[in-house]
């Protein structure tokens, strides 16, 4: 089965998102819980110990740099995760979305090992995470730091975390109704066109932010939507754990 791009984005843009029930799976269904996990862009708990990994830069962090090798690894089986439920008909989709400029990942390296990260899709001020890995202590939790703290300066307004899990609940994680989370998607997407040779044409900055988690420059004010990133500098631990610090 092969799933549109298009109607992946469409899919996204009104609550529903695709799974499958295990990697070698032939079908993919799609799902719209009832309770829907999300994690406040002014809520995320910096806990003292994780704030120490991040500020002392253990792990070397970038996005967008190795985009299939994370969601690889997340599709693969682990000691706690024995079933994915990333099969080959999703992995192929979010590759295509990464191509046009939908899918987003952030990496966690030690040294060049890499050791864990996230993946997802951003349309409008909305950022749907899909997936996170962690092969090392702590490193999906740095990536996830480094998200919400790029996410709150670049203007975007909601971190669909889907489904609640006790780690995500740990890291300030809160679940709502569909209908409080249909409002909030509603008007993080407000303004998004989804057509035909709209959507998917170019790096797909007319429906999405061209998101680079790494980038400097904020949102402009009253901007229907964020407009495109440039990295002019590096970005240190010190310097997300200042972000997450200054709007928690």
């Amino acid at each position: 089965m092969m799933i549109d791009p298009l109607v992946l984005l469409q899919a996204y843009s009104i609550g529903v998102f695709p799974m499958a029930d295990d990697r070698d799976a032939e079908e993919v269904y799609w799902v719209e819980p009832k309770r829907r996990a999300i994690l406040p862009l002014n809520g995320f708990h910096l806990s003292h110990s994780l704030a120490k990994v991040v500020r002392r830069d253990r792990f070397r962090v970038t996005a967008n740099r190795a985009f299939a090798q994370i969601l690889a690894l997340c599709a693969e089986s682990a000691e706690d995760r024995p079933a994915t439920w990333i099969n080959h008909a999703i992995e192929s989709a979010y590759r295509h979305l990464h191509e046009r400029g939908y899918a987003h990942s952030i990496e966690v390296w030690e040294g060049e090992a890499l050791v864990g990260g996230l993946y997802g899709v951003a349309l409008g001020r909305a950022f749907f995470g899909e997936s996170m890995v962690s092969r090392r202590t702590d490193a999906s939790k740095v990536a996830l730091a480094w998200l919400v703290a790029r996410m709150r300066f670049a203007g975007f307004t909601l971190l669909d975390c889907q489904f609640m899990t006790d780690h995500l609940r740990s890291l300030g994680a809160v679940e709502i109704a569909q209908r409080d989370y249909l409002q909030l998607l509603g008007a993080a997407v407000e303004g998004v066109a989804l057509g035909a040779g709209v959507a998917l044409s170019g790096s797909g900055a007319a429906a999405s932010l061209a998101f680079d988690p790494l980038a400097l420059e904020p949102a402009e004010t009253g901007s229907p939507l964020p407009p495109s990133f440039t990295v002019s500098g590096p970005l240190s631990g010190h310097s997300i754990a200042q972000l997450l610090t200054h709007t928690s």
